[in-house]
């Protein structure tokens, strides 16, 4: 298992980190979820049915993680992992790595794209996300989302409208 665990660590690290900064737009935050995804893969990597990619179930459990923080946001206590062993997995757990949005403030337009994405409502920013940013196939983001390919779609075309319109008043100085 520490092999299963390694290799997809390796492969799906950054993305998955990428993910959920795009969500919460908070390092420390952002280092705590990803935390929790791997709690989660570790306590349940034996039951992994290998019905969808591996890739799709890691963004499967971020997506639930990160729904679960905004639902406990205000009220959220510390939670303790059982059975994890901080001091042989922690330094795989932290990234050292610019966040996105450090690497945003070098151009001023993918700046304004990033605030515009967070007027975007949850679902909007998910699928931008998915699709755009970590390149997701629509099968792949409606597996993840637990959503039809039509739904993707829609939200999707409904996502880039508004990301557009939003752009588009930034530009022309009239702010929502």
């Amino acid at each position: 298992m520490r092999e299963s665990f390694q290799e997809l660590y390796d492969e799906f690290h950054q993305d998955l980190y990428q993910f959920i900064f795009y969500m919460v737009k908070d390092k420390p935050t952002t280092e705590d979820l990803v935390q929790e995804v791997y709690i989660r893969v570790l306590q349940s990597y034996d039951t992994f049915a290998g019905k969808s990619s591996q890739k799709t179930w890691l963004f499967s459990i971020a997506r639930h993680v990160t729904i679960d923080f905004f639902r406990k946001q205000g009220r959220r206590k510390k939670r303790h992992a059982d059975g994890f062993d901080f001091e042989q997995h922690g330094n795989l757990l932290k990234d050292n790595k610019p966040t996105p949005e450090e690497l945003a403030e070098k151009s001023e337009e993918v700046q304004m794209m990033y605030q515009c994405l967070d007027k975007c409502s949850n679902d909007q920013r998910m699928v931008i996300i998915l699709r755009y940013i970590q390149q997701m196939s629509i099968k792949e983001t409606a597996d993840i989302l637990n959503w039809s390919t039509s739904k993707v779609k829609t939200t999707q075309h409904r996502a880039i409208n508004a990301l557009k319109d939003r752009m588009l008043q930034r530009k022309g100085g009239h702010e929502e």
